[in-house]
């Protein structure tokens, strides 16, 4: 273990890593082997030399009385006769330090410092990337894909790490080829036992509020607020915006000029349809906007019951606007109940045209019943 603290500096420059925390690092795995080899019991600590840059491994022992001293007490106590033949000057009570010299010790002692050394290294390498990225969870990452397996599963590299998106992460019907640049949001970093782990999402709604906070000056500088983002991942998303600037169209801001804007985050999104809807305090006229493209006649909030964690809005609407307001395989409803936390339930009425084509229908059938009438009163007359 010759200049064990200029190894330790080398160690640490390669790594990137604080010299005490790989000092640190050693000094466990020094006293974990002590432990194993010769007493697990025992009181063993490991003393920084500055002069020589070593580490030196002691075990400390108490001094104490003969006639108190038992078998048990073997591993971290001297009787005071046996100190005393150690050292000329000892009392009850003195601490006793034993250097372990580890070249004595058998080579597997020895190897297994060094493998559980380079152990702890890596995890401190992991829990030093694992800071560092933890700071961009739940943001845009870019990463450029390393591998897909047969399941879907595709390997990211993003710096000098490498992440995981899975495919329940991956938006249907998309497929990556291998050295593609992608954007995901960095779900969730964490250290297991197989080492450092990094999911990565593209369903989840963060990704389409990031897209448009870096595709949308207004949203980026906080002058239209995003207040909440509804997706069903490849098929269709809404967006609820406002603003306080009185002068800022929210809707137009996020759309862009001719949908550039839009349109760029829906090709991100594997052309995924993205409604942007302007979001009102007032329950009814939120709701009423969510349910665009349909047309609704009127909005009746209804309490919130103990069997239902959702309250209830009935929607009264008319006939010919069923098909838009629920959308192709329910999506559009779907979305709008998740967006504004309501569950809906719809009361068709007739349409006016309806109506009035009923009205007509009635009046002829009446009119008609009153020429027969008036035919067979004619008829009964010209008998008489």
């Amino acid at each position: 273990m010759e200049k064990m603290l200029d190894i330790v500096e080398a160690i640490a420059s390669e790594n990137g890593l604080p010299q005490n925390q790989v000092i640190e690092a050693i000094k466990d795995s020094m006293i974990k082997m002590a432990k194993k080899e010769i007493n697990e019991s025992g009181n063993f600590i490991v003393l920084e030399d500055s002069i020589t840059k070593d580490l030196r491994l002691v075990q400390k022992m108490i001094v104490c009385d003969d006639n108190e001293f038992t078998p048990e007490m073997k591993s971290t106590h001297i009787p005071l006769s046996e100190a005393s033949n150690l050292v000329e000057s000892v009392s009850i009570g003195d601490e006793l330090e034993y250097q372990i010299n580890l070249e004595t010790m058998n080579r597997n002692a020895v190897n297994n410092i060094f493998h559980d050394i380079n152990f702890q290294i890596q995890r401190l390498n992991e829990q030093e990337a694992l800071r560092k990225i933890e700071k961009s969870i739940n943001h845009i990452v870019i990463g450029i894909v390393i591998y897909v397996d047969d399941n879907g599963n595709t390997a990211v590299e993003i710096g000098e790490t490498r992440a995981n998106l899975s495919l329940k992460n991956r938006i249907k019907g998309e497929s990556f080829k291998i050295g593609q640049p992608i954007r995901c949001v960095l779900k969730s970093a964490r250290i297991t036992r197989n080492g450092l782990q990094i999911e990565l999402s593209r369903t989840t709604p963060r990704i389409l509020e990031e897209l448009l906070m870096l595709e949308v000056p207004e949203i980026k500088d906080g002058d239209v607020v995003i207040h909440k983002v509804a997706r069903i991942p490849g098929e269709k998303a809404k967006v609820a915006l406002y603003t306080n600037n009185p002068k800022i169209d929210p809707i137009g801001s996020a759309v862009g000029t001719k949908g550039v804007r839009i349109s760029a985050i829906s090709k991100e999104l594997h052309n995924e349809s993205i409604d942007c809807i302007e979001y009102s305090s007032v329950p009814e006229i939120f709701i009423a906007k969510a349910l665009s493209p349909g047309q609704i006649i009127s909005v009746k909030i209804q309490k919130q019951s103990e069997e239902n964690q959702k309250p209830l809005a009935i929607i009264q609407l008319a006939k010919s606007q069923k098909s838009k307001i629920i959308g192709k395989s329910g999506v559009n409803i779907r979305l709008a109940s998740m967006l504004t936390g309501y569950d809906f339930e719809l009361h068709e009425i007739p349409d006016k045209e309806q109506q009035e084509d009923n009205r007509n229908e009635a009046i002829e059938q009446k009119e008609e019943k009153k020429l027969g009438l008036e035919s067979l009163e004619s008829l009964f007359k010209g008998k008489a």
